[in-house]
């Protein structure tokens, strides 16, 4: 394999669908105020919420392999890393030029749009590149900064930029649909976490499936998972969302489904796999069933 296929491979390419439903539930919202984002603007939104989760995947992979972590991490579809510096450790620096170059090009996204919206794009854009140089290197180190960060990061950082971006407004829907997928991200990562609790313990991490353990961490997750479809329903019942975004529970029977097996299955690598997938679908269907309803 070479250097270039490492590089891609450490993207996690296979991951990299969730920034843009985070940006296409910020652009649903814009059309459901009537307004009418330029189509240069709609790009450039899409193109820098790929480019940005690019950009922390790539340096979560140079500070982990330079760590020694992926050197000891047992590997799932889900959790452990790509694979790809262990195999080929010369592509280290290489990882992390493409991280920075990438992150520069959102930086330059950013400044683009924060000529065009001014103030709030500041705000909103500067810590979502905080987030991503200081996830894995410190945000892991703090229990409960490392639960939010990463659906801080998704939810109103992403949701609210692209929303403030296409040049509509922040209202109710939009609050809550932010909330929804910070909700959703945060319990992926915590159950992503489940399988690499002890050997992050031994670099120093301290996220919530270590200092909670398993069991408790099992329950956090079910209670991230299952309260961002009480927020769906809430918000409908309160004519903040339209009845056609209740389309967003279809995958609730598969999240309690997740939420009942996951306690049984922390010592099961082969089935904790399997929730672990499960868990995926039901994140990205919700959000792609949310953006459906806010469009209709």
């Amino acid at each position: 394999m070479s250097e270039s296929v490492a590089v891609v491979r450490a993207c996690r390419p296979n991951f990299l669908v969730l920034g843009p439903l985070c940006v296409g539930l910020g652009l649903a919202i814009a059309w459901r105020q009537d307004a009418s984002p330029a189509l240069l603007d709609t790009v450039l939104v899409f193109i820098g919420a790929l480019l940005a989760h690019a950009a922390v995947n790539l340096i979560n992979e140079y500070e982990d392999f330079t760590s020694g972590l992926d050197l000891m991490t047992d590997r799932t579809p889900f959790s452990g890393g790509s694979g790809a510096l262990p195999e080929i450790p010369s592509a280290a620096n290489r990882v992390l030029w493409a991280g920075l170059g990438t992150l520069g090009l959102v930086i330059a996204i950013g400044g683009y749009f924060l000529w065009l919206r001014g103030l709030p794009m500041l705000v909103l854009g500067a810590a979502g590149v905080i987030l991503v140089l200081t996830y894995t290197r410190w945000i892991t180190r703090s229990p409960w900064l490392c639960l939010l960060a990463p659906g801080i990061g998704f939810g109103p950082v992403m949701v609210l930029g692209s929303l403030i971006a296409l040049g509509a407004r922040l209202d109710t829907a939009a609050i809550v649909c932010a909330g929804v997928a910070m909700l959703l991200v945060s319990e992926l990562l915590l159950i992503n976490q489940i399988p690499d609790a002890e050997t992050d313990q031994k670099i120093g991490r301290r996220h919530l499936a270590i200092t909670l353990g398993k069991n408790a961490a099992s329950k956090l997750v079910a209670g991230l998972l299952l309260s961002s479809y009480l927020l769906i329903i809430t918000a409908v019942s309160a004519s903040v969302l339209s009845l056609w975004c209740l389309l967003a529970l279809a995958p609730l029977p598969a999240a309690l489904w997740v939420s009942l097996r996951l306690p049984d299955v922390l010592l099961r690598p082969e089935h904790l796999n399997r929730v672990l997938g499960i868990n995926v679908a039901v994140l990205l269907s919700t959000l792609a069933l949310l953006i459906f309803g806010l469009s209709l």
